[in-house]
């Protein structure tokens, strides 16, 4: 079956408020104080509004990596060689990357999506859904064209398709690509407004003198292409990227299907700031894991308007992020699931007994 990405879009609906409702009733009935759990209760709300049950679980969840390369790599903007990209994907097959392991702890699957790695990739596990051997240099012309940024996009969504119609419920956005950071600095610089060497952070790892560098090029890159911030396909066309594309794809597709998606770190929510430009109501299925060291990541979430699970210094990328934020799933699940009730318990709810003050006997 074919799609366009405004048929994807028509089927992304509101959250089921009722279920929302009825899943903060419950938790204000459990044994502790109203709100006492902070976000973990509001992400159980939000997971009962996505899926329309009071108590969900998700038994079958997927880190979906996306990966493509980057010409602007050509500008020297990483500390790592483009080669590294399709080395990285071979890793992640082997099972010996950081998100094969923290998949395996969360008991998530792991597909790894070649959309645009330059090299001719072969494993029985790798997803080939490859739309070009990598972007151009956008510094010299746009990355791509709009027909292949929609490609990479329903690529995403295709993939996100597979996996539900295999049981899968919830997903986790992932990446690979070196150069992804300049790409994502640029997207992001266009879309909020915000000046290019706000946006950018050392990404691999790159020196202060490279920092600026880099800097300069997403400049250059804006002011050749001139990509239209009321347009996200024809930004994403012109300096983005083709996992940074399949990662729309991943989170409009979640949205569609009705299933939470985690958002990992700066690249995949300047995807996830993409999705919502083109339907706002994508935001509410997802799930922001953590914030990491790259500076232009908490304005990006702010844009958004996500507050991130987990603060724990990371940039690596890959979902790593997000594959550590499913232990905070499972809890909020387990919350609404196991614990005990004040009429089940036989414990007194309400306003402290009197002559008692928070806790303390006052007489």
């Amino acid at each position: 079956m074919s799609y366009s990405v405004s048929d994807v879009i028509k089927l992304v609906s509101p959250l089921q408020r009722e279920a929302s409702a009825a899943a903060a009733e419950h938790l204000d009935r459990l044994t502790k104080p109203p709100g006492s759990l902070g976000k973990l209760e509001a992400l159980a709300i939000q997971l009962a509004g996505i899926t329309g049950q009071v108590k969900p679980s998700f038994d079958k969840r997927a880190i979906i990596v996306m990966a493509a390369d980057h010409g602007v790599c050509e500008e020297g903007i990483s500390a790592f060689p483009a080669e590294v990209t399709p080395q990285m994907v071979l890793n992640f097959l082997a099972g010996g990357a950081a998100i094969n392991v923290f998949a395996r702890q969360a008991g998530a699957d792991v597909l790894c999506v070649d959309v645009g790695v330059n090299a001719e990739l072969s494993h029985p596990d790798l997803l080939v859904r490859k739309v070009r051997m990598g972007t151009a240099n956008m510094a010299a012309g746009p990355a791509m064209s709009r027909n292949e940024a929609e490609a990479a996009l329903l690529t995403g969504v295709a993939v996100v398709k597979d996996a539900v119609d295999k049981g899968t419920t919830l997903f986790v956005t992932g990446e690979m690509g070196i150069g992804n950071t300049t790409a994502s600095a640029a997207v992001m610089s266009v879309l909020t407004g915000i000046a290019p060497l706000e946006c950018v952070g050392r990404g691999t790892g790159i020196d202060e003198q490279t920092l600026h560098h880099k800097a300069s090029v997403v400049e250059r890159a804006i002011a050749l292409n001139q990509p239209d911030a009321q347009d996200p396909l024809d930004v994403l066309s012109k300096v983005g990227g083709l996992e940074i594309a399949g990662l729309t794809g991943v989170i409009l597709g979640a949205a569609a299907y009705r299933c939470p998606v985690v958002i990992d770190g700066f690249i995949s929510s300047v995807a996830a700031l993409i999705a919502k430009e083109l339907c706002a109501e994508t935001v509410n299925y997802m799930v922001a894991s953590h914030h990491s060291q790259e500076p232009g990541h908490i304005q990006v979430l702010r844009a958004l308007g996500l507050s991130p699970m987990l603060e724990l210094d990371m940039r690596l990328g890959e979902g790593t992020g997000g594959a550590l934020a499913l232990h905070l799933i499972d809890g909020a699940c387990r919350i609404m699931k196991e614990m005990a009730t004040f009429e089940s318990a036989g414990i007194s709810s309400g306003e402290p007994s009197a002559g008692m003050d928070n806790g303390v006997n006052t007489k």
